[in-house]
């Protein structure tokens, strides 16, 4: 396949996956609106048809390995691309994300955030925003769920270092639930910014989970150790060398 016919296959990719979103968003908006059930089947509706295009348009196939958590527990994921947004929410069944507020306000996707109980952090504000977070947290987990987090706070492309933030610390003392690292290489098939998808298998691993109770900094840790060391494993296996 050559360089330009893969450029014209991601942009109707891109296109088509966003008009899904749109017909998607209207088709279940008169279910969603009074019903969580029919946000969250509009939504993974939505992940599942993305993951089936995404395999026949572009060649990106998905793999998710290791125990998919289903009590309640937080769930601290490397962040490369909106495809690992995507693959985890498909396969959790209750997952609410840790978004950044701007996102709230984004056509449909901000409607259905708000719906399945995803919570807003203001990134600007740090210890405020933390505390803010622990107490938005609390009040959605009224109902069970698993809470999806970024440890480093935005996505970070293959090969770049960016430290892990204290939000996931406190938010693992207050819950005190268990916390499941999440690994990936999705960032070498669907970038972080740019059109250009290339094949391969994206896969999400999810690790053993660390108990709660474990101290904060032996979680940091063994968090960002296991992550970082599984995610380089994942990228080099589909012969990323950077």
């Amino acid at each position: 396949m050559t360089q330009a016919w893969r450029w014209l296959r991601s942009v109707f990719f891109i296109l088509q996956m966003y008009l899904a979103m749109l017909v998607l968003g209207v088709l279940f908006a008169p279910w969603a609106i009074v019903s969580k059930r029919g946000a969250r089947l509009a939504c993974k509706s939505f992940c599942g048809w993305v993951l089936w295009t995404a395999h026949w348009m572009v060649g990106i196939r998905s793999e998710w390995r290791g125990e998919i958590p289903t009590g309640e527990v937080v769930v601290a994921a490397k962040h490369q691309s909106f495809l690992d947004i995507i693959m985890i929410f498909y396969k959790v069944p209750q997952a609410k994300f840790i978004m950044k507020r701007e996102l709230m306000w984004a056509p449909i996707l901000g409607v259905y955030a708000k719906r399945l109980g995803c919570v807003p952090v203001n990134r600007g504000k740090r210890g405020a925003a933390v505390a803010k977070l622990v107490k938005d947290v609390a009040r959605e987990f009224a109902e069970p769920g698993q809470l999806v987090i970024y440890p480093q706070g935005t996505r970070v492309t293959p090969g770049v270092s960016k430290p892990y933030k204290v939000g996931t610390a406190v938010l693992f003392e207050a819950l005190q639930q268990p916390l499941v690292p999440v690994a990936t290489n999705v960032g070498l098939f669907w970038p972080r910014k740019g059109i250009l998808r290339t094949p391969g298998t994206a896969v999400v691993e999810f690790l053993s989970p660390i108990p709660a109770g474990t101290a904060r900094s032996d979680m940091m840790q063994d968090l960002e150790t296991r992550v970082e060391q599984r995610s380089d494993a994942l990228m080099a296996d589909a012969g990323f060398t950077g």
